[in-house]
């Protein structure tokens, strides 16, 4: 649970709205994640926080989904149910098969 509430587009600072965007853009989609709500009550963190995902996610000797994959990895190791359920729903649109998933 949010202790503050989330930030949704249309309560959004100007400043908060332009990074929405670039979220928007850069992952082709209609929308924010409640992880980006959350912290977007620190225009500062949400900023430096996606502008290092979109470094770590940027094209690189590891595809997307791969990166993805650790992403899960790491939120399954920290028992984060949001994480691994919007980790896991990334890395099947990236690509992620079942079977992949399964082994």
């Amino acid at each position: 649970m949010a202790i503050f509430g989330l930030i949704e587009y249309d309560q959004a600072t100007p400043e908060v709205r332009a990074i929405y965007d670039d979220i928007m853009t850069t992952r082709k989609s209609d929308y924010v994640t409640n992880f980006w709500k959350a912290i977007a009550h620190d225009p500062a963190t949400l900023k430096r926080t996606w502008e290092s995902i979109k470094q770590v996610m940027a094209p690189g000797t590891l595809d997307a989904v791969t990166k993805e994959m650790i992403y899960v990895a790491v939120s399954v190791t920290n028992q984060c149910e949001y994480c691994i359920a919007t980790h896991t729903a990334s890395a099947r649109g990236k690509g992620l098969t079942d079977a992949s998933l399964k082994s």
